[in-house]
């Protein structure tokens, strides 16, 4: 499905996308094209560009490609997903330790949308931090990984 979706290859394409999208939420999904994940989350991704195309720009990154922002936003699970606003990091509390990122795939089509509309209302005024709409029951939940402690 990510066939649909633009690709973004390197990290001047992303340093590009992060400044050019303007009024609109930026989502950066980090992954791999032949990962099943990845391939359930494009799905849900494709499917809702159209109708969020007021709202959001959709890109796909491929984790092997820009690792500066794999380490940068700490991409240990794929598929993970990034949100900006204006060249602003948007952050979203999901009810765990992380908000900088999603990870995993969304549940359902109506997760995203929820999320993207909450996302873009809050950043419109002027929010750097939104809660998320999602019901915790759809959240992947996984470990925090703590190296060298």
């Amino acid at each position: 499905m990510s066939l649909f979706l633009p690709k973004l290859s390197s990290k001047e394409e992303v340093d590009g996308a992060i400044k050019e999208v303007a009024e609109k939420v930026l989502v950066l999904r980090f992954g791999r094209d032949e990962d099943s994940s990845c391939l359930q989350l494009d799905e849900i991704l494709s499917k809702t560009a159209h109708n969020l195309s007021n709202m959001a720009s959709i890109y796909i990154v491929d984790v092997d490609k820009v690792p500066v922002y794999t380490r940068y936003f700490d991409i240990s699970y794929i598929p993970s997903t990034v949100f900006f606003f204006n060249g602003q990091h948007m952050k979203v509390d999901y009810g765990s330790p992380d908000h900088t990122k999603f990870v995993g795939s969304f549940k359902t089509k109506e997760d995203f949308l929820d999320l993207i509309e909450v996302i873009y209302r809050g950043a419109m005024r002027g929010k750097m931090m939104i809660k998320s709409p999602i019901d915790p029951q759809n959240i992947p939940k996984f470990d925090l990984l703590y190296h060298g402690i």
